[in-house]
């Protein structure tokens, strides 16, 4: 009987990545099992290897009794129940860039296929016919490709567009500016900037609530008549109505769409009578190289946690101290809050993060609270999925400076957590700390006047000049709407003559707040600015 550790493939993999773990361990393929017979043997494994079909969750993890790791090979791990397998101290690890090239090349070719018409006259030459003229296309030199979403694939997209001669302009407020230089592109403030200028527009944001249908009417009537789109990302990222709407009416002159909102369809509006659309059937990462990369990633992610490696790509909590995770733990949820309290307020793009420590804290491994912060920083803005394992890979990869500063000592408090955001000549900064037994964290300062108030999950801010009834206007104007606020602070600061001239408000309230709302009422006299954020 062999003594080596075993491995489970339970889907399909490439072949490499299946030689490559032979020479490590025994190997089963599973791809064929009942779920019967996966029930049945998981617990003889220390290893399993995944892609996206086998759900891992706290069930199967449980019946995993040997499991040390869990490989995903792909992108993301929303079919691994990632905190169950935490607390059993399972190892789980993706192959986050396997797939990156493959996407970026896929998104040039459907470029190329739509302004040169390549798809409808192949089938028109196939079909016996010889349309030369119909086909007439147009040149990408020294056309304007627009990039919505500047992380990993869309800067790979920007640097095959220039090869051809495009001039490139992105927007994503969460690419440090020096990053846009490094690659000749040019920085637009916001997406409305690049719509306007581009012939050619993709599209490479994440699916949260506030990017779902982020190309809808309003955004194609911002662009060029005659544009031409492409989305190789997430199909809910594009208004499906309007895009046809904006065909029909010669807006849009093309799109090209390898994603849809919901797969595998086979009925889609823009399937018949649109010659003008080029579709693909999910195709981004269909490559041999792409899936020989994700089984070989993986692979060695998975042999780097059963041998004493370094996991790489692992998505779970890195290794902390005992000692440091005893005073440091109960701060990581303040700092994801920080983090994502203090990039709601700024409105360019973030330069760098500036992030001081005071206290005890002060004195520990403060890696964990900075990556923390980094976290509130990036999820939800960027393609991939943002985990305490790669934050710092992917602000350094979109120019994202990170300083860190620690005393041992802070005034007023035992602990304190400052978190400033640079964004380009300003400078955005917040304060926080826990506060009793049970740390709940407080804020502490932000726009610059100091307070203190418990954080919850909703809040308000607003910035306003101090005068008598501002604060009865926001809560006639919450009670109107049904808000209810559960708890409010006040901080203002003086000139020199002692005279507050601008105060800043804090209200939490026990459901999110519509934007819409706080438009509402900066929109009026003496308000100066608002933010509703949910954390």
């Amino acid at each position: 009987m062999s003594d080596r550790l075993k491995i489970l493939v339970k889907e399909k993999l490439a072949d490499t990545g299946v030689d490559l773990l032979r020479e490590h361990f025994d190997v089963d393929l599973g791809d064929s099992w009942s779920d019967e017979e996966f029930r049945a043997r998981i617990g003889e494994y220390q290893g399993i290897l995944i892609r996206s079909a086998t759900k891992m969750t706290e069930e199967y993890i449980a019946l995993g009794t040997n499991l040390r790791v869990i490989g995903r090979a792909g992108v993301g791990v929303n079919n691994v129940d990632v905190p169950a397998a935490t607390r059993r101290g399972i190892v789980v690890a993706n192959a986050p860039q396997s797939n990156v090239v493959t996407a970026a090349e896929h998104t040039l070719a459907l470029l190329m296929a739509l302004a040169r018409n390549v798809p409808q006259a192949d089938a028109s030459l196939k079909a016996g016919k010889w349309e030369r003229s119909k086909f007439g296309g147009v040149e990408v030199y020294e056309k304007t490709l627009g990039v919505v979403g500047f992380g990993r694939i869309g800067q790979l997209v920007a640097e095959r567009a220039k090869g051809f001669g495009m001039k490139v302009v992105a927007y994503d407020p969460f690419v440090g500016a020096e990053r846009y230089r490094d690659l000749g592109v040019e920085k637009a403030d916001n997406s409305a900037d690049v719509y306007k200028v581009a012939d050619f527009v993709t599209i490479h944001l994440p699916v949260t609530p506030e990017t779902k249908g982020w190309l809808n009417a309003e955004a194609f009537a911002q662009m060029k008549d005659g544009v031409r789109v492409i989305n190789c990302a997430r199909g809910e990222l594009v208004d499906d109505a309007a895009l046809q709407a904006a065909l029909d009416s010669g807006k849009v002159a093309g799109a090209a769409l390898d994603v849809f909102p919901s797969e595998p369809i086979t009925d889609y509006p823009l399937f018949d009578g649109y010659p003008q659309v080029v579709v693909t059937p999910h195709l981004g990462a269909s490559t041999t190289e792409a899936q020989d990369r994700a089984g070989v990633q993986t692979a060695e992610q998975v042999i780097a946690a059963l041998t004493g490696g370094t996991v790489t790509t692992a998505v779970n909590i890195p290794a902390i101290a005992a000692e440091d995770m005893e005073v440091l733990g109960p701060f990581v949820p303040l700092c994801q809050q920080l983090g994502k309290l203090a990039v709601s307020l700024v409105d360019g793009s973030i330069d760098g993060l500036e992030l001081e420590f005071f206290g005890r804290i002060g004195d520990r491994d403060t890696r964990l609270l900075s990556i923390a912060v980094l976290q509130g920083v990036l999820t939800g803005h960027t393609e991939e999925e943002v985990n305490q394992v790669n934050a710092p890979s992917i602000a350094e990869e979109r120019g994202i400076s990170l300083t860190e500063t620690k005393r041992s000592t802070a005034r007023d408090f035992t602990d304190l957590v400052r978190v400033t955001i640079v964004s380009g000549e300003t400078r955005q900064r917040i304060v926080g700390t826990n506060v009793g037994r049970r740390n709940r964290p407080h804020l502490l300062e932000v726009w610059g006047q100091r307070f203190d108030l418990q954080l919850e999950r909703n809040l308000a801010l607003f910035s306003y000049s101090d005068v008598p009834g501002m604060i009865g206007r926001v809560g006639s104007v919450f009670g109107e709407k049904g808000i209810n606020i559960v708890s409010a602070a006040v901080g203002r600061a003086g000139d020199d003559d002692g005279a507050a001239e601008h105060a800043v408000m804090v209200v939490t309230t026990d459901a999110p707040v519509d934007p819409a709302v706080i438009d509402s009422l900066v929109a009026t006299d003496g308000f100066v600015a608002g933010r509703a954020v949910s954390l």
